[in-house]
C-alpha cells in the first residue's frame, strides 16, 4: 500500500514547530495530469536500461510502497528534524 501522510516536525533550542501533515494522496492529482510525460521518461529509462518498461514500472511501484513506515530523525547543533511517512 502507498503512504497517505507524512509528517514533519523541526526544533531548533529557540523554537518548536507543531507536528506538520502533509497529505501524501493529493499527489496523485498532478501524477496523473503529468502522466503522458512521466511515460516516456520511462520508457527513455528502460531503453537506456536495456530492460522492460513494466519491469522499471514495477520497480518505481515497490520503492513507493516501501516508504511506509518510514522514520528519519536528524540531529545537528541542538536542531532536530522528524520525518515519518505514515
Amino acid at each position: 500500500m502507498i503512504p497517505n501522510f507524512a509528517v514533519i516536525r523541526v526544533e531548533t533550542p529557540q523554537w518548536h514547530m507543531p507536528n506538520l501533515w502533509i497529505p501524501l494522496f493529493l499527489l496523485w492529482i498532478p501524477v496523473i495530469l503529468l502522466s503522458p510525460l512521466i511515460f516516456l521518461v520511462l520508457v527513455a529509462i528502460a531503453i537506456a536500461a536495456q530492460t522492460s518498461i513494466w519491469r522499471l514500472i514495477a520497480m518505481f511501484w515497490k520503492i513507493l510502497a516501501s516508504l511506509r513506515g518510514t522514520d528519519v530523525r536528524v540531529t545537528a547543533d541542538g536542531n532536530h528534524v522528524f520525518v515519518r511517512i505514515l
